[in-house]
């Protein structure tokens, strides 16, 4: 069982002072989030790109190798990259960069984004945004498997046996496939013989149980070995010394962002009790103390079938040392909780 953060490297206004600190600083607290995450023994770090004000990674690749070098065993994803709007020859020579300073250690989480800012700003029309993604995925698929590529499309000019180049260390490269629970995008995933990661933001984490065992049954009935296939989840999450200060802390900031997100997409508004809901056992917010999480980790696994876990902490704007302070506890308190209950009831399975 993998445990480890995702980030998207947010600057949203200091709910108490109202100060917005900026994209420099916040981006040099994540490499800094990073290397401890390595130290406590976390397996994984992961940064979203976005390309709006209020996140400031663009360019997931560049941020985690500004921590590949001052880290040894940590594992380096993007979370997600949006597929649909790059140039996939681009993504994969950035992340095979990343690659080589890391000693392979890289990953790409390829998925279609949830937000839509990318698509005007790199001239795609959102019209085309399913086909966009399966035409990316395809010629970045191809990329990984080869080093020289034949390739056309009706998105992007063909490519006619030509080299990408640096190849990474890791042969192949890991592509990841990051949905939001759409059964057709799980289905993909199984027949490609892709691992998946699952953003589990919201209802009942339990709810996507059916959509593992659809994902493991494309992937058997197109000949791949599940066993080898690995499942991930995205979710929401703070841990302190105790739940209820975990729960203080964490809720203003996520309170403020969710409604910001909520006035763009026409949600409800996101209250006290709604948030108190979501942190309940059976909810998809993993906040408490570190026998909290580890258990609602620990059932998130035993029945959804999740073998990485990464927090999503902070959603909006958290000071740093509440941020480093949430790293260290769940690598050092709650990883080790959940790896030993796991590997107990591995070996009874």
């Amino acid at each position: 069982m993998e445990i480890g953060i995702s980030t998207f490297v947010e600057t949203t206004p200091d709910v108490k002072t109202g100060e917005v600190i900026s994209h420099a600083q916040r981006i040099r607290e994540v490499v800094e989030e990073i290397v401890l995450a390595d130290q406590v023994g976390l397996d994984v770090f992961g940064v979203g790109e976005h390309h709006r004000e209020d996140f400031a990674a663009s360019s997931p690749a560049v941020v985690l190798a500004g921590a590949a070098s001052q880290t040894k065993r940590i594992r380096l994803t993007s979370a997600v990259t949006v597929l649909s709007s790059a140039d996939p020859v681009r993504v994969f020579q950035d992340f095979s960069t990343l690659d080589a300073i890391s000693n392979g250690r890289a990953e790409i989480m390829a998925g279609r984004g949830s937000f839509i800012e990318s698509f005007p700003l790199f001239g795609y029309d959102l019209q085309d945004y399913d086909e966009l993604f399966e035409e990316k995925l395809e010629l970045l698929l191809k990329i990984q498997e080869s080093e020289k590529v034949t390739w056309r499309g009706g998105h992007r000019p063909a490519i006619n046996n030509l080299g990408v180049y640096p190849r990474p260390v890791q042969n192949p490269l890991p592509v990841w496939i990051g949905s939001g629970g759409n059964t057709q995008s799980v289905i993909r995933a199984g027949m490609l013989g892709l691992p998946l990661v699952l953003a589990i933001i919201g209802g009942s984490p339990m709810q996507f149980a059916p959509l593992v065992k659809l994902y493991k049954r494309a992937a058997a009935q197109a000949g791949h070995d599940v066993s080898k296939l690995p499942v991930a989840s995205h979710s929401h999450g703070f841990v302190a010394e105790d739940t209820e200060t975990a729960a203080d802390k964490f809720f203003p900031p996520t309170q403020q962002v969710m409604n910001v997100l909520g006035r763009e997409r026409g949600w409800g508004h996101y209250s006290r009790a709604s948030f108190d809901a979501a942190r309940s056992f059976e909810g998809a917010l993993y906040v408490g103390d570190s026998k909290t999480v580890a258990e609602k980790i620990i059932h998130l696994r035993k029945n959804v079938g999740i073998t990485r876990f990464m927090l999503h902490v902070p959603v909006g704007s958290m000071p740093h040392e509440d941020v480093m302070k949430a790293i260290e506890l769940l690598g050092t308190e709650v990883a080790p909780q959940v790896r030993e209950e796991i590997s107990r009831w591995e070996a009874k399975q």
